[in-house]
Order: C-alpha cells, then structure tokens, then sequence
C-alpha cells in the first residue's frame, strides 16, 4: 500500500471502524476525479465516512440534504438583484466546495437531482447562462436509502451513470459495534480527527495517476466485460462507453494506491461489479426472477477470459 494513502486510511479508522473496503473505494474515486453513490439503510455511518474523508485531506467540506421540497438552486446558487448596485449577484449554492455530501439524493424530485449533473460531468455548473468553474478536487458522495424505503424516488439513468462507483456500507460486526459504543461514550471521534494532506497533495496524486499503464490487453479486457453486459440474456441496456472509461481509472487509482505502476487483470476483476452494476438496467422478466445487476456482473466477470500476455523470447 502506497504510504501517503495507507496514513489516510488508518486516519479514516479513526472514526470508521471494521469499513476499510469502503474507505478504500471511496479513495478510488476520489483519486481518479469520480463520485460514489453508497446506499444503506439510515444509521450504518455513511455521513460520518464522508465527513472523515474531507477531514483527512483538508478538503472543504459541504453537506446537501435534499429533501422533497429541495430546488436546483438550492444546490447550484442563485443570483439576486442588488438594488444598492443596481445588478444581479450570485450567491454560491452548496455544490461549490471540494468534498460535497449529497445527503439522502433519492428523497428529492428528479429534476433536483439532476441539478448536481452538470457539476460531476464538467466541474462546473451553469447559472443565468453564466458558467462558473468548480475548483478541483471536486467530489460527491451521495447517500440513499434503500427504494423500498416510503418518499424514495429512483435516481434517472443519467444521474447513475454518473457514479463511478456505487456500493453498500453494510452492519458492523457485533465486536465492530461494541467499539463503536465505546468510541462513542464520550466525545464523538470525528471531531477530534486531524488532516493528513492538504489539498495541493492531493491534488499532485490525482495528476499521478494519469502516468499509471493500462497495456493494450487490460484495455481489450475492460472493453470486453463492458460489451459482454449490452449482450447479457438478462440486460435491457448495458453498460454505457463511460462505464468502461470509468473502469480503468478506477483500475489506475487502485494500482496505484497499492504501489504498482501497471494496472492487473485482478484490479479490473475486482473493481467491475461497483463501476458497472449500478449503470445496467435489468429486463422486467429478469428482475422477476430475482436477478440483481451484480449478479449479471458475477458472471459476467467470470466468462470473460481474463487475458495473459507471455514474453516473446
């Protein structure tokens, strides 16, 4: 493991405890300059891990909770007239920060959710037909309920696709929990948590990602599982040509957060099902039968052959 992240991560378990799976997914997507999406049920510390990511790499943190009622400006800004100077002003929404919560996103109507679409695909939003720019590093991590929960509604297809990432947090263990308690008792751990690197640092990982190889062969093998989910008996609609882009950063971000310059058949086996399986639409009959998108990624990930390139002596 890579120092500079393995110091983030025990920082991050601090306050996180028996997470380091999601801890490290989340820095996956923060360093390749993607978003995660984690749905769960209320309660399993899916605020507090995003509060302990900011917190670690002196981000500028912004918590969003949306709510039926929530409107696009209310996430993006508004500009209001000033009648001293005779001019409209703009007054920065909530998006325009480093490290953005987007608390509860399926409790919002679609047209509000889609306000944060422009901000995650450009790093900017568009207000009054003015452009402003998002400083870098510029990251989401939305939080969901589960959509059988009552006043959910489901996120559009665009607004998934999004995502680089999307995954579950899940129930501590019970000796998780007992520590959780303990920690707990008296003073909450988050507010003690001290920053690890600043945002400059940061920001020269990002860019050190970008020299991380991905051979020919990992490229072939990534388009390969992406092709092989538009085909699936099961897929109404497939994985988009995004996906696969956001497959090999996320496979970059990895290698290179485990100290390798070159990216491994194994990163991208390991990575497909949480970049792929939120942006597959199911068939009806499938969805029927009690197939899950990660199911489809289960197999698919296993019929692909995974490729081997032998030396030429």
């Amino acid at each position: 493991m890579n120092p500079v992240i393995n110091r983030i991560l025990q920082n991050i378990e601090k306050v996180m405890i028996g997470k380091r799976n999601v801890a490290e997914l989340s820095l996956v997507a923060l360093l390749a300059e993607g978003h995660v999406l984690l749905e769960d049920v209320p309660g399993v510390g899916k605020t507090m891990m995003v509060r302990a990511l900011a917190k670690s790499v002196s981000a500028e943190f912004r918590r969003i909770q949306f709510t039926p009622d929530l409107l696009p400006s209310d996430v993006t800004g508004v500009s209001i007239y000033n009648p001293k100077e005779l001019e409209f002003q703009f007054r920065p929404g909530p998006i325009m920060g480093n490290i953005i919560l987007a608390d509860e996103i399926n409790r919002t109507s679609p047209k509000t959710q889609s306000a944060l679409l422009e901000g995650m695909e450009e790093s900017s939003v568009t207000i009054d037909g003015v452009t402003h720019k998002l400083e870098r590093p510029f990251f989401v991590m939305a939080t969901q309920n589960p959509i059988e929960y009552e006043g959910t509604y489901p996120l559009p297809e665009a607004q998934l696709d999004r995502f680089l990432l999307k995954m579950r947090m899940g129930y501590p263990e019970l000796e998780e929990e007992m520590e959780v308690l303990a920690r707990a008792e008296k003073r909450s751990p988050i507010s003690e948590l001290q920053p690890v690197i600043d945002l400059e640092e940061l920001r020269q990982l990002q860019e050190e990602i970008q020299n991380v190889v991905v051979d020919d062969t990992i490229k072939r093998y990534i388009v390969d599982i992406s092709h092989r989910t538009r085909t699936h008996s099961s897929v109404y609609l497939g994985a988009s040509p995004r996906g696969s882009i956001g497959l090999m950063k996320a496979a970059q971000a990895y290698a290179f957060m485990h100290n390798r310059d070159y990216v491994l058949p194994d990163d991208v086996q390991y990575l497909a099902p949480y970049v792929l399986a939120h942006r597959i639409i199911l068939k009806s009959e499938a969805k029927f039968e009690g197939i899950t998108a990660e199911d489809v990624m289960s197999r698919v990930v296993e019929r692909v052959p995974v490729p081997v390139k032998r030396l030429v002596k």
